[in-house]
């Protein structure tokens, strides 16, 4: 019988804690929106440019600043892209006129702010942050 030692426990419980500790990412939009659901392709196609609106009426993405781990893991989840990835596209796009980046956000709070005040915008919060003032149309897990 394999008995695990001391040091391989402890680094599962590490491992175990890393992937618990990520928060779950609400994709929300304003509640008057008639948009019920998103699929993650159709998400990912606005925030990385590759379409200008989705199905009711969106069209104005907002983002959490580089620096958000949060922002990290939508783009990782929603898109498959990392940051630097993400930070590419844009360069190119935004260089060749064809779009302009999502409207940057400092926090979570006011994204949320944000999405509850305009008809037509798009973003993400942690799914523990949701309340009545906007609507989860995906969760990224």
């Amino acid at each position: 019988m394999c008995t695990p030692s001391l040091p391989s426990l402890v680094l599962a419980g590490l491992l175990g804690l890393s992937c618990s500790a990520q928060a779950q990412v609400a994709v929300i939009v304003n509640p008057k929106s008639s948009t019920a659901t998103l699929s993650a392709e159709q998400v990912a196609a606005l925030f990385l440019g590759k379409t200008g609106s989705l199905p009711g009426g969106i069209a104005q993405p907002t983002d959490l600043p580089e620096s958000s781990p949060l922002r990290d893991q939508f783009y990782s989840k929603a898109a498959g892209k990392s940051s630097s990835q993400v930070k590419a596209i844009w360069a190119r796009l935004a260089f060749s006129g064809k779009a302009t980046p999502p409207k940057e956000l400092p926090s979570s709070a006011e994204v949320k702010k944000f999405i509850a005040a305009n008809a037509d915008a798009i973003g993400y919060i942690e799914k523990s942050a949701l309340d009545d003032s906007v609507k989860s149309v995906l969760v990224v897990e």
